[in-house]
């Protein structure tokens, strides 16, 4: 990302009109104001996360039931934000999909789901731990502790146990 000065010219450069330079204190001054504006929009907000809170919820293809209901989604289902629009929710999936679904059928409960086609579930944090069971691409977890290269999940069967972080998408 490259920042332009806002005068229109390089730092030490005369300007034309005035016969002055710009000191470098001013420019590194306008180029953190611009930098800090570029990095308060959108893109460098943390992107919201929600979960089903239901058995079953539809994701619509537009926001209202007037729209057809593209899939269903069970409970604990992690999806991110992308937009909002009165009580509807546009959410993306893990693999990009995006549809939209009515926000009170969603909670801030955290959980991950299987992105790889498989991934061990661990007794502990690393590959040394013994597996428990071998989870499928899709399973929706509970999420119940984080590290920076592991996640202690819960399953829907009840077992608990760690997925390294790189195979799961979620919060």
């Amino acid at each position: 990302m490259s920042f332009i000065c806002g005068m229109g010219h390089a730092v030490g450069q005369r300007r034309a009109h005035s016969g002055a330079y710009m000191p470098l204190a001013r420019a590194a001054l306008t180029a953190l104001i611009m930098a800090a504006t570029l990095l308060s929009g959108p893109q460098a907000h943390a992107a919201e996360r929600v979960s089903i809170s239901r058995d079953q919820v539809n994701l619509r293809s537009g926001p209202g039931t007037n729209h057809p209901a593209e899939w269903v989604l069970s409970k604990g289902y992690p999806l991110q934000v992308v937009q909002r629009r009165g009580s509807w929710l546009k959410v993306r999936d893990f693999e990009g999909d995006q549809g939209w679904v009515y926000r009170s059928l969603t909670n801030k409960t955290p959980h991950h789901v299987v992105k790889a086609e498989r991934a061990n579930l661990r007794k502990g944090p690393g590959t040394q731990h013994a597996r428990i069971t071998t989870l499928n691409q899709g399973e929706v977890l509970r999420t119940r502790q984080k590290t920076a290269r592991w996640v202690k999940v819960e399953t829907t069967d009840g077992l608990s146990g760690w997925v390294a972080r790189s195979l799961l998408w979620g919060w």
